[in-house]
């Protein structure tokens, strides 16, 4: 069963964005592309921030997001309470970000990134679900300190 996916990128992801949606709908994935949709500059933590904040709300169950290095999108990304990103560019961090993290967000970068490893990055990790086991208790940590400090911003 095909799971649902928001998907975005700044312009240097283009191309790799474009192959991956198709790829993904051909999997069977329910994709949104939220963009970009032309070769136009645009300033990543929009994108980004934009992505998270569907997750965070619950409308997407998975998000990919490129920019040139993956790097950017992550920080930003996880700069949105309950927002967990990861940036991968090998199959064990792409299987590892949802089985032992639970990261809901990936990211990957367009310049060190080719479109076909991209796509297996996404299959292995939209393969794999959370495991729980030792990792639960780290992942519980990590929404700890989350909520800690989203209580500090609205105080």
């Amino acid at each position: 069963m095909g799971k649902k996916v928001v998907i975005g990128t700044d312009h240097l992801g283009l191309e790799m964005k474009n192959a991956l949606v198709e790829h993904l709908r051909g999997k069977g994935h329910e994709v949104e592309d939220i963009g970009v949709h032309e070769d136009q500059p645009v300033d990543y933590p929009d994108i980004a921030l934009e992505l998270a904040e569907r997750i965070a709300r619950g409308e997407h169950e998975r998000g990919i997001l490129i920019c040139g290095t993956g790097l950017g999108m992550a920080i930003t990304a996880n700069k949105v309470p309950g927002v967990r990103a990861a940036s991968v560019s090998d199959p064990y961090a792409a299987e590892r970000a949802i089985a032992s993290n639970n990261a809901q967000v990936i990211t990957m970068g367009a310049l060190n990134t080719g479109p076909n490893v991209a796509k297996m990055l996404a299959d292995i990790w939209l393969s794999n679900e959370f495991q729980g086991g030792g990792s639960a208790r780290k992942v519980d940590k990590m929404n700890e300190i989350d909520a800690r400090y989203r209580e500090q911003r609205t105080s």
